[in-house]
């Protein structure tokens, strides 16, 4: 497992006062001193993260072909520009003052030399800030724009265009950027001295770019930065920069990367592991889904019943451990801000926000809040997938149900095979410790924390028991596991939009194990109908009378059904089991690997940043395995996906 290195993280927030002073960069200027120690760890390979005397730091994360560099203008407040660097594998922020210009410059000469003997070539980008004025009044929106300056007989035109494209993909309230480029200017502030002379760039092999960056990030009038616009800037910026130092590294250097994200930083600074920690600690105060879940269901059926299934029922839940105040007090004091990496803040942004959303569903059990945020998480039900769970209803109609079972597995029948699959996964990683418990508050099955937990009155047919366990252990179980295996807390606690990938999964784990039986398509469909009924304000009992008038669910599995969507007030996570399966199948249809998908608890959406930080060396490949795909049979089922086969076509072909 990757550990936090924070060894050498001196990493501070730009314009505070330092609590600390290298006492090896005592003196106002960069010394020789200071010049030499950087030299010395970039030839060794090691990290530097350093600050600069007067203001600014250096950090390169380990050896690499590149620099972004970022000097703050003398007599100008330009708030936000540094952000625009900081936060890359290899960056300097320095202060633009002429005083610090002779050692600046021998720095840059120094860390461009040794880049270069060990790569054959070096590049600088410098960013400045610029094109004040251009569009304000005629462009309301502020359009993202940028400048990319070369010199004239620049050998790096295929590396311009490669950013020109990136940059143009950036967008503000869907306004795109606009990229334009000028050959035959100085790649530098016209304002500041060259941080290195032609003559020296060409005898050391270093080149220039220079980008300059319309600052609609911040108020023009009191400086104030738009955090939002800043945020989303430097986030395609940072896409572009490793676009461009792709193509450079491969047309000028000897380094050959498999791809533009593995030239990221690798290293993660004490500050991400304190937010990662922090966010993991709020998140495992509560269970959602059992803080939703009525403690008295059994009690209610009896009481529908009595009533003749005229009058809804009352349910009663499990008091709430924490004060909610207190607690989103905690959420927000966790200091997303400090993080300088756009993938990691973007991505612990969202958690935290989706943290509070589930604060507030526990809150409001009981009221229609708790529907409207269950949609926020989860979605609506839009048409296409419920005509799709319509047509699933009446191609595989109620009549078509197994047969029953001769013996029928109960609930500790259930949790002894669970164990024994528990075990098996154990001979290979005898560290697991997840368990099962079988309890007489939940219906049917649940994982919580990575344990299995069954309702006591549960009862399955013998052919839908290993189903059951490829859905709970060998996908939620297991996917757990492997998130816990990994440095970032995050991807076992879920990240936000989890559960549709995450039941997409289960599901298709139980047809590739030869499970996935007509009444359980039938059963996803009605949760898909029932679900869209409910948001469309009918009560209970309609949604009752539907599942079992309409399509043929037996009383008891109809009052089940319709209990998962109205508990807690509104839930409509039953609709993404149909839909995480059918987003599923497009993926795999695509070409997309199903063994990415176990890192974690993730959105599909994700997966493109858990690859990113794979290719960065944060993440590692999933540790766990589910068993089902060593099996033949399933390898051959997930090959019928491949070819396009249809979801009914497959369950036809099954049963």
């Amino acid at each position: 497992m990757l550990q936090p290195d924070v060894s050498l993280d001196k990493s501070k927030k730009i314009g505070s006062t330092p609590k600390k002073v290298d006492t090896r960069s005592r003196s106002p200027l960069i010394s020789e001193r200071f010049i030499a120690l950087i030299r010395k760890r970039l030839e060794a390979g090691k990290r530097v993260a350093r600050s600069l005397p007067g203001w600014g730091r250096i950090h390169i994360d380990r050896q690499l072909p590149f620099l972004c560099v970022y000097r703050r203008p003398v007599g100008v407040q330009d708030m936000g520009t540094e952000q625009l660097v900081t936060g890359q594998a290899s960056y300097l922020i320095a202060a633009g003052d002429r005083k610090y210009h002779k050692g600046l410059s021998l720095l840059i000469e120094q860390i461009a030399t040794t880049m270069q003997e060990v790569y054959g070539a070096f590049l600088i980008v410098e960013v400045w800030s610029g094109l004040h004025n251009e569009g304000h009044d005629s462009d309301p929106l502020h359009k993202p724009t940028f400048r990319i300056v070369a010199s004239k007989k620049t050998a790096l035109m295929s590396t311009v265009d490669e950013l020109a494209e990136a940059l143009c993909a950036i967008k503000i309230q869907e306004v795109p950027a606009i990229v334009d480029v000028a050959l035959g200017e100085r790649p530098q502030p016209t304002s500041m001295p060259v941080l290195l002379t032609s003559k020296k760039a060409r005898e050391i092999g270093c080149h220039f770019l220079g980008l300059t960056v319309k600052p609609i990030y911040r108020d023009p009038d009191s400086g104030t930065v738009f955090p939002l616009v800043l945020r989303t800037i430097k986030r395609g910026m940072t896409r572009a920069y490793r676009r461009g130092f792709f193509d450079f590294v491969h047309n000028h250097t000897l380094h050959q990367p498999a791809h533009f994200h593995s030239l990221g930083p690798r290293a993660i600074v004490k500050v991400v592991w304190q937010v990662d920690t922090q966010l993991a600690e709020v998140s495992n105060v509560f269970d959602l889904l059992l803080a939703l879940t009525p403690t008295n269901i059994h009690e209610a059926w009896l009481a529908f019943k009595r009533s003749k299934y005229e009058r809804p029922p009352e349910f009663t839940y499990r008091r709430l451990p924490f004060d909610p105040s207190l607690l989103k007090r905690q959420l927000y004091k966790i200091p997303i801000d400090r993080i300088e990496d756009p993938t990691l803040s973007d991505l612990f942004s969202k958690q935290q926000y989706g943290i509070d959303q589930r604060i507030s569903m526990m809150v409001e059990r009981g009221t229609v809040n708790v529907l409207y945020g269950s949609l926020q998480a989860y979605g609506p039900v839009d048409h296409a997938l419920y005509k799709t769970a319509v047509e699933i209803l009446s191609d595989l109609p109620a009549r078509s149900r197994e047969p029953k079972p001769a013996v029928a597995v109960d609930a500790n029948t259930l949790a002894n095979h669970a164990r024994d699959e528990l075990n098996y996964l154990r001979r290979t990683h005898p560290e697991i410790n997840s368990g099962v418990e079988v309890r007489k508050d939940i219906i049917g099955l649940m994982v919580s924390r990575g344990d299995l937990l069954i309702g006591a009155d549960t009862k399955v047919p013998q052919s839908r028991v290993r189903a059951l366990l490829a859905h709970e252990l060998g996908t939620h179980v297991v996917t757990y596991l492997n998130g816990r295996a990994q440095p970032f807390k995050q991807l076992y606690v879920g990240l936000p939009g989890y559960d549709e990938l995450q039941e997409g999964l289960a599901v298709m784990a139980e047809y590739l194990v030869g499970g996935l039986s007509r009444p359980r398509m039938r059963l996803l469909a009605g949760r898909v109908a029932g679900v869209a009924q409910m948001i469309d304000g009918a009560s209970f009992v309609d949604v009752f009378r539907e599942l079992h008038t309409s399509f043929g669910f037996t009383k008891r599995i109809a009052f089940n059904m319709a209990v998962r969507f109205f508990r807690g007030g509104g839930l409509t996570k039953d609709a993404v089991y149909l839909r995480g399966l059918l987003y599923l199948l497009d993926y795999i249809r695509q070409g997309g690997r199903i063994e990415s998908l176990y890192v974690g608890k993730f959105a599909l959406e994700h997966l493109p940043i858990i690859e990113e930080l794979q290719l960065r060396h944060v993440l590692g490949p999933a540790r766990l395995r589910p068993p089902y795909l060593d099996d033949e049979a399933a390898l051959n089922r997930l090959d019928r996906i491949r070819k396009g086969t249809s979801i009914l076509t497959l369950i036809k072909e099954a049963n």
